[in-house]
C-alpha cells in the first residue's frame, strides 16, 4: 500500500485493538449479570446494539449509550453547535430500535472546558430537535466543567457529548435477528451522509492530504465542506416503530454505523447476506475515496456508503416495508436477500465479501 492511500488504522483508529480490549472489558461486564438474577436481570448477551433488563415477566427496559465522537471537532472548527445534539440522540435511539424497543427518553452528559451560554444553548437546540424526530424526552443530564481533561480544536470551546437512551419492549418480542431465514428481503433506508462514524479518517483525508478546511467550498458538494460534514445523522425511529406496531414480520433491524454493512453479521441467525445492489452513495463518499486513495474495502468497512439503516423481513412484506420506510420522506431500496451458507456479507456490485468486521476483494 503506498503512502498516498489512507486507511482508518493510519489515521489513528485501531479497530482490531479495540475489539481485543473490549473482550477483556466485556468479560468483567458480563460477570455483573449474575448480580441481578431476577428483577433487573440482563436478557441479552453483549454484542447487540442495546440490551434489555427484565422488569417482570413480560416488560423489558431497553438501554443503549453512545457519543458523537470526533465529529465534534468539525463543530468546533465551524464554531457551530446546533446539530451535534441531533447526532447524539440519533446514535442512541437508532441503536435502541434495533432490538425492537420503542425509545422513551435519553439522558445527556456534556463535558466542557468553559460553560459558554451559546454553546450550551445550541447543543440544547439540537437535542430538542432530535427529541421531536424520535418522539422522546430528555428528563435530565449532567454538565461537567473539566477543562484539564478536554482537548479539542478550539480552546475554551472544546467539549464532549454522550447520551444514554431508554425504551420499552415486550420481552417476547425482542428482535435479535435469530428469525432471519433464507429468502428474506433486505431493505435499506438512506443515510444523510457520513453520519457520526469515520471522522478521524475523513479529517485526515480532507485536511491533511487534500489541504482543505471546513470553510472550503467544494463544487461536488455544492456547499462548504464543514456544512457537509456537520449534516446530522438520520433518525429512523418513526419508520421502525411504525413497522413494528403494524405487526409486519420484521426479523432483523440494523443500524449501519462503523463496519458498514458487516453490521448485518450482528444478527444472530446462521445465514449469509447477499447484497445484489447498493444505491449510488452521496457525493461526499466518492470525494473521500478519490482524495484519500481509499480502497473500496476500506470505504465499506468505515462508512455507511449511503445506507443508514437496514430492515430484514419476510419477502412477502416487501412492498409494505418499503411503504413504511418511505413514509417520512426518506429514500429506501431493496438491497438483496438472506441466503443459506456461511455468515458472510456479499457486496456484488463492489466485488467484496465481508467476514467479521472486514471486507475483502472476492
Amino acid at each position: 500500500m503506498d503512502d498516498s492511500t489512507a486507511t482508518y488504522a493510519q489515521s489513528g483508529v485501531d479497530t482490531d485493538g479495540e475489539e481485543r480490549g473490549m473482550q477483556k472489558l466485556g468479560a468483567w461486564v458480563t460477570k455483573s449479570f449474575g448480580l441481578r438474577p431476577d428483577l433487573g436481570r440482563p436478557v441479552l448477551p453483549l454484542g447487540h446494539y442495546a440490551n434489555v433488563i427484565a422488569l417482570g415477566d413480560t416488560l423489558g427496559l431497553a438501554l443503549s449509550t453512545d457519543g458523537v465522537g470526533t465529529k465534534i471537532f468539525i463543530a468546533e472548527m465551524m464554531d457551530r453547535y446546533d446539530t451535534i445534539g441531533i447526532d447524539c440522540v440519533a446514535m442512541n435511539v437508532n441503536d435502541l430500535i434495533c432490538i425492537g424497543a420503542e425509545p422513551l427518553a435519553m439522558l445527556d452528559y456534556v463535558a466542557v472546558q468553559v460553560p459558554h451560554e451559546r454553546l450550551l444553548d445550541e447543543l440544547g437546540k439540537g437535542l430538542y430537535r432530535a427529541c421531536e424526530l424520535a418522539h422522546i424526552t430528555v428528563p435530565g443530564g449532567e454538565v461537567a466543567q473539566v477543562r484539564e481533561m478536554i482537548k479539542g480544536t478550539r480552546d475554551g470551546w472544546s467539549f464532549d457529548l454522550v447520551g444514554a437512551a431508554v425504551g420499552i419492549v415486550d420481552l417476547n418480542r425482542i428482535i435479535t435477528g435469530k428469525a432471519c431465514k433464507p429468502g428474506d428481503v433486505m431493505i435499506g433506508i438512506a443515510s444523510t451522509g457520513i453520519h457520526s462514524n469515520g471522522y478521524t479518517l475523513a479529517r485526515k483525508v480532507f485536511f491533511d492530504q487534500a489541504g482543505l478546511d471546513v470553510h472550503s467550498h467544494v463544487p461536488e458538494l455544492g456547499r462548504r465542506l464543514g456544512d457537509e460534514l456537520l449534516e446530522p445523522t438520520g433518525i429512523y425511529v418513526r419508520e421502525a416503530v411504525s413497522m413494528l406496531q403494524s405487526g409486519l414480520p420484521v426479523a432483523g433491524l440494523v443500524h449501519v454505523t462503523s463496519d458498514g454493512m458487516t453490521n448485518l453479521l450482528r444478527l444472530e441467525a446462521e445465514v449469509g447476506f447477499d447484497i445484489e445492489c447498493m444505491p449510488e452513495p452521496q457525493p461526499i463518499f466518492g470525494l473521500l475515496q478519490d482524495k484519500g486513495g481509499i480502497t473500496a474495502a476500506e470505504m465499506h468497512e468505515v462508512f455507511n456508503m449511503g445506507v443508514g439503516f437496514c430492515v430484514v423481513a419476510d419477502a412477502a412484506s416487501e412492498s409494505e416495508i418499503l411503504e413504511h420506510a418511505r413514509a417520512d420522506g426518506k429514500e429506501a431500496w431493496v438491497l438483496g436477500h438472506v441466503v443459506r451458507g456461511p455468515r458472510e456479507v456479499h457486496l456484488r456490485s463492489a466485488g467484496l465479501v465481508g467476514r467479521g468486521n472486514h471486507f475483502e476483494t472476492v
